[in-house]
């Protein structure tokens, strides 16, 4: 998908005004690039991308475009290992981040009258500040709980009667499964929820809906592209509308850099369209999917792209073979038995590579015959020999925030 004549203009502004701010990133980077020259969409495409890293080295305000008068507020990455990465925000720039959280939860067919419950985290991360500007910006109740405290949590949403759930999908399946712990699911009022911030798997998802009884709905951002917010799927379709008068998007091979055909899957790369505190041009977010080129059944004339299979840099490679957390998915969601929750550990013993899979059974099925049937899938669909490990429902750890399943101990 090709940028418009209107997005070529909208980006020509962005990166004149990206390079005006002395000393910022894109005043080195584009020291020698004059934006008027970037005309049709190969010259887009021979423009440099932007890495995270450069970001990173920008700290603390390295990417800032505009006078420090007109910041109003910065966020940062949640990341939790090396440098933070800094984003400024002016006026605008919160008030657009609102509207397109507005249209988020218009997608998702929820409407002022609804009551949502915000359990992501407030503070420089712009999980649960972006979900609340957007359901203020709808006109709805915002019930802004933040995460943890289950108890609170529950007893709010009960006595609130709370219809939708924002939260990530970890903290999503421990309310649910502490719902149905304490029996009180006739009690709960939800009937949608708009989960981010990981991904999730199909069974994951299905556990959640069915326990919770409720819509689920897929949405889409990172803290660099405003946050939260800038994409959603919608009730007609899995795949996620995104918001291509605010955002241009490309979907890139890893290794070569080269853009890919509309359909097969590869790398997001995001060119902010009217960000005015801090423009990203032609940014890598690592973020695996692809461009669904379809019509959406829904009649919506924003394009979509499908959901996040994975991340470029969450590979891990074992006995030559590459592994992304998609795949091991994808082999326990064949297997009857298996429920969705699982950890890989990875270790070096007696010089070589070993792969343990643990993962959470359903009652009622034998756990050798279960752990034989992974082991055959995950050689026929993977190729490699693992080590399986069936435990019981709740045995493996749940998360408030971000579930980490894959933990390599050979480094």
């Amino acid at each position: 998908m090709k940028p418009t004549l209107q997005q070529l203009g909208l980006i020509r502004k962005r990166m004149e005004a990206a390079k005006s701010r002395e000393g910022s990133l894109y005043a080195k980077k584009f020291a020698d690039i004059d934006p008027a020259s970037v005309k049709t969409a190969e010259d887009f495409q021979n423009l440099p991308f932007t890495e995270k890293e450069e970001l990173r080295e920008g700290y603390p305000l390295g990417i800032q475009a505009v006078p420090d008068e007109q910041i109003v507020r910065i966020h940062s990455s949640s990341g939790t290992t090396g440098t933070p990465i800094i984003i400024p925000y002016t006026k605008r720039d919160v008030e657009d981040w609102a509207a397109l959280f507005a249209r988020c939860y218009e997608m998702a067919g929820i409407t002022e009258k609804d009551r949502i419950q915000i359990t992501p985290g407030y503070g420089l991360w712009t999980a649960g500040i972006g979900f609340q500007l957007g359901c203020e910006k709808l006109g709805a109740m915002a019930i802004p709980m933040g995460p943890g405290n289950t108890d609170k949590q529950i007893r709010m949403m009960i006595d609130l009667k709370s219809t939708v759930l924002c939260a990530t999908s970890s903290y999503a399946l421990l309310l649910a499964e502490e719902i149905a712990k304490r029996g009180v699911g006739d009690k709960v009022c939800l009937q949608k929820g708009v989960i981010g911030s990981e991904r999730w798997g199909d069974k994951m998802r299905s556990r959640i809906a069915k326990e919770l009884g409720v819509e689920l709905y897929d949405i889409y951002g990172l803290t660099e592209i405003y946050g939260p917010g800038i994409g959603i799927n919608c009730e007609a379709d899995g795949p996620m509308h995104y918001w291509d008068d605010f955002i241009y998007l490309e979907i890139i091979d890893p290794h070569t850099g080269k853009t890919v055909p509309d359909g097969e899957i590869g790398e997001i790369v995001i060119t902010t369209l009217r960000k005015e505190g801090a423009p990203l041009i032609r940014y890598r977010t690592h973020d695996l999917s692809r461009i669904v080129p379809e019509p959406c059944a829904c009649g919506s004339p924003f394009p979509r792209i499908d959901r996040i299979i994975g991340r470029s840099d969450d590979m891990v490679k074992v006995k030559g073979v590459n592994i992304y957390p998609g795949q091991v998915e994808d082999v326990l969601r064949a297997i009857d038995g298996v429920s969705s929750e699982y950890q890989v550990m990875i270790d070096h013993l007696e010089g070589k590579d070993i792969m343990t899979l643990f993962f959470e059974m359903n009652e009622g099925f034998e756990k050798k015959e279960v752990e034989k049937a992974v082991a055959v899938e995950f050689k026929t669909k993977v190729g490699l020999k693992i080590v399986p490990k069936g435990v019981a429902i709740g045995e493996l750890p749940r998360s408030e925030k971000k579930t980490n399943r894959i933990f390599d101990n050979r480094y």
